[in-house]
C-alpha cells in the first residue's frame, strides 16, 4: 500500500528537517554513484567458465614458457 498525498508530504518535510536542503542532493549524488558502481561490478563480473578458460591459458603459457627455458639449457651445454 502507497502513502496518500499528505503522508508522501509529511514524509519528505521530515526528511527535508533532518538532513537539510544542501545535503539531500549530495546523499542522492553518493547514492546513485553506489547505484552506478554496482551495477559496472555485476558487469564485469566473470562467468565460471570464463575464469576456467583464462587458467588454462594461463597454465599452457607456462608449459610453453619452461620448454623454451630447457631447450635454451640444453642447446648452451
Amino acid at each position: 500500500m502507497m502513502p496518500g498525498g499528505w503522508e508522501l508530504f509529511a514524509i519528505i518535510v521530515v526528511i527535508v528537517l533532518l538532513f537539510g536542503g544542501k545535503k539531500i542532493p549530495e546523499l542522492a549524488k553518493g547514492l546513485g554513484k553506489g547505484i552506478k558502481d554496482f551495477k559496472k561490478a555485476m558487469n564485469e563480473d566473470e562467468t565460471p567458465q570464463e575464469v576456467a578458460k583464462k587458467e588454462t591459458k594461463e597454465i599452457e603459457e607456462k608449459k610453453e614458457t619452461s620448454k623454451v627455458e630447457t631447450s635454451t639449457k640444453t642447446e648452451q651445454a
